[in-house]
């Protein structure tokens, strides 16, 4: 059973949302604006490789995130702390 159910805000033309990985050696991160601007952070613990997803840029562009950073992507500061703060939990 599903503990949460995320809908897409964004046209079909950006793409397929990421699926969530339940692994244990995964954290997933999700992220709305107060515009529906969506993004999924993904961090996986057995290869210690992070990226970004984002309706806005194409929920099949993944962004490599390194130290709490996406690389090539300028965010909103609110955007960018939640991104920290992924960083942060996940690499715990």
């Amino acid at each position: 059973m599903p503990m949460l159910t995320i809908h897409n805000h964004h046209a079909p033309s950006c793409g397929d949302p990421p699926i969530a990985n339940d692994s244990p050696d995964s954290y997933v991160g999700y992220f709305e604006n107060r515009f529906g601007e969506q993004w999924v952070f993904t961090f996986d613990r057995s290869t210690k490789t992070a990226s970004l997803h984002g309706g806005d840029i194409g929920w099949n562009t993944r962004v490599e995130v390194c130290d709490g950073s996406a690389a090539g992507l300028v965010l909103q500061p609110d955007e960018a702390a939640w991104l920290r703060a992924c960083w942060n939990a996940a690499v715990k």
